[in-house]
């Protein structure tokens, strides 16, 4: 394989004089700027052979590197072993930027090749300046990767389909309604969207075109009287066509968006930079006055309305007696030895596809077992797989999603004998989990000033994680979703009611076991104090935490009753849909510490 992607940079390389370009970048996203992609856009994972969701490829005339960040690290390294690519490890101090890369790699003239489509208008102008400082040009090309990639999947065609108002608390006429209201606020005419979950939120539509992203490959303009949807026409069925008539949606081929976009008659269309393609972007109309802005789109979706919260709660529930049945059937499955980190995905998989109104995964779960739950974003392969033992750590990260809500849980679980060091590094984990779930907050706080309180208990131990605490989930829609977050990094977005957000700290020890513990939690009322209103976190995943790890003595008393009391909701909620034994089980997983 090594070979392979070897060739393959090296076919790159003599597409270079005919562009007119010494480098060409190639990140992990598509024109919609995803996190997560169709096949048809894994256009760095084949130029690499690096699988991860995260990461950017340089390729100069002379050298090759990915940056990725530290979920990766390990997978890195042993998936461009052999490759000419090397390895650059994000937010460490030694590590350069890309653009910095390029100004030690390229002389005075030279020019960097991007595919415009990939890319953040932003984000362009961004790199541009940077480069400008070594006069080093920036050059939008079409996809290179088109003419050498000859078994290229093609692009999505799954149909997409109706996401009901009764699961989505609002309809798509009333959405669009307040969307135009908020227009009027910053003085835009029309609104222009390419995030593809904004788009699935608005319409409520969902599809299949990303695996476990139920969204709908597509762009979205929103004018004063007019909506325009941009979309493959064998995606629309023969229902969905009705309904999008009926909520007054014009539908256009997606090849034409930037042919629309060139003509556009409209005073003002609110874009953001952030969040669209530099192709698209520079497509606008000169006429047009682009007003740079978040769409009002990102906040509506996040702030749960009470339909949303209702089918949170279900969600969880029938999630939870899943997972339950799951941890039981674990339990007593591995001291037969015939258990592995794939054989228990697949079994925990099983237990979710009972579930009413299950619809498949939330993301690939990750089954880490001792040295692997070191690697952040873990998933086993037929080469790495290993059989469990009745001895360590599993961690066990997984979400499915259900039509009513979209969950997302990590436990760590203890499969037998644990050592001394496993078992303060999980206890300090609780620590900091059950602080955030605790906090109380005034209205108006960023994630970023409560991110301290899930990380103190392994910072005075010299211990750290690098990636967030929390990051927002959407609803029957993508596993991570802002503009909310709870992170190291600052982020103007406060934390506002209705809000789901994930509490995951973890730590991480290479070569010897990884160790997060994570629910989901709403942001609630907690009444009135000093200066105005206050916020807490209603955690609303059900599922008992592993008590085997903790050394009680480590806890104070408020962190046990918070355990304890958390773990009574859980016995009361899950045991009425549970059989007598799943219930022994439970009542033990649950007692008191």
């Amino acid at each position: 394989m090594s070979q392979t992607i070897n060739n393959r940079i090296q076919a790159l390389r003599a597409l270079f004089s005919q562009e007119g370009i010494q480098a060409f970048i190639i990140p992990s996203t598509d024109p919609h700027l995803s996190e997560y992609v169709a096949p048809h856009w894994k256009s760095r994972e084949w130029i690499s052979g690096f699988t991860g969701s995260a990461g950017t490829v340089v390729v100069t005339t002379t050298k090759a590197g990915l940056w990725t960040d530290s979920r990766y690290f390990l997978q890195a390294a042993l998936q461009l072993e052999g490759t000419e690519i090397e390895l650059y490890k994000e937010m460490l101090p030694e590590t350069p930027s890309i653009s910095t890369f390029l100004s030690m790699q390229l002389a005075p003239g030279d020019t960097v090749g991007i595919d415009g489509k990939m890319f953040s208008a932003e984000a362009v102008e961004d790199m541009r300046v940077k480069l400008q400082k070594h006069r080093i040009r920036l050059k939008s090309i079409s996809d290179p990767l088109e003419q050498l990639w000859t078994d290229r999947p093609p692009m999505p065609e799954g149909p997409a389909f109706i996401h009901e108002t009764k699961y989505a608390g609002k309809s798509s006429t009333e959405k669009i309604s307040i969307i135009r209201e908020e227009l009027k606020k910053c003085n835009a005419k029309a609104l222009f969207l390419s995030a593809l979950d904004e788009i699935a939120w608005t319409l409520n539509l969902r599809g299949s075109d990303v695996h476990c992203n139920p969204v709908v490959v597509s762009y979205l303009l929103i004018e004063e009287q007019h909506t325009h949807f941009f979309i493959q026409p064998q995606k629309i069925t023969p229902v969905v066509a009705n309904y999008l008539k009926e909520i007054g949606a014009s539908l256009h081929p997606y090849e034409e968006v930037e042919t629309y976009l060139n003509r556009i008659n409209v005073d003002s269309l609110l874009i953001n930079p952030a969040k669209t393609n530099y192709a698209m972007y520079s497509a606008v109309n000169p006429n047009c006055r682009i007003i740079h802005g978040a769409s009002p789109v990102t906040l509506l979706k996040a702030i749960r309305n009470e339909q949303e919260i209702a089918g949170i709660h279900a969600a969880m529930q029938r999630d939870g007696v899943a997972l339950v049945k799951f941890l039981k059937w674990l339990e007593e499955a591995v001291p037969t030895g015939r258990e592995t980190e794939i054989s228990v995905d697949k079994k925990l998989h099983n237990f979710r596809a009972e579930q009413d109104l299950y619809k498949g995964e939330s993301f690939d779960t990750i089954a880490g077992y001792k040295e692997h739950g070191a690697i952040v974003h873990y998933e086993a392969t037929p080469e790495t797989d290993v059989p469990l033992k009745p001895e360590g750590f599993l961690l066990l990260d997984s979400g499915a999603q259900y039509l009513d809500g979209t969950t997302d849980i990590t436990r760590t679980i203890a499969l037998g004998k644990l050592t001394e060091e496993e078992k303060t590094d999980y206890t300090l984990i609780l620590k900091g989990h059950i602080a955030l779930a605790m906090a109380k907050f005034p209205v108006g706080t960023r994630g970023a000033q409560l991110d301290v309180l899930a990380r103190m208990p392994i910072w005075q131990r010299g211990m750290n994680f690098l990636h967030g605490t929390g990051h927002g989930v959407g609803h029957f829609l993508n596993v991570h979703e802002g503009p909310q977050s709870i992170r190291m990094n600052e982020n103007p977005v406060p934390l506002q009611l209705g809000m789901l957000t994930s509490n995951e700290p973890g730590v991480y020890k290479a070569g010897s076991h990884g160790i997060r513990t994570e629910n989901l939690v709403l942001v609630v009322p907690a009444g009135e104090g000093m200066f105005g209103n206050y916020l807490q976190f209603e955690t609303v995943t059900l599922c008992p935490i592993c008590k085997k790890g903790i050394i009680k003595e480590l806890l104070t008393t408020e962190e046990i009753e918070w355990l304890n009391s958390y773990h009574q909701t859980v016995y009361e909620k899950l045991s009425p849909s549970l059989n007598k034994e799943e219930q022994a089980w439970l009542k033990e997983a649950t007692s008191k510490l």
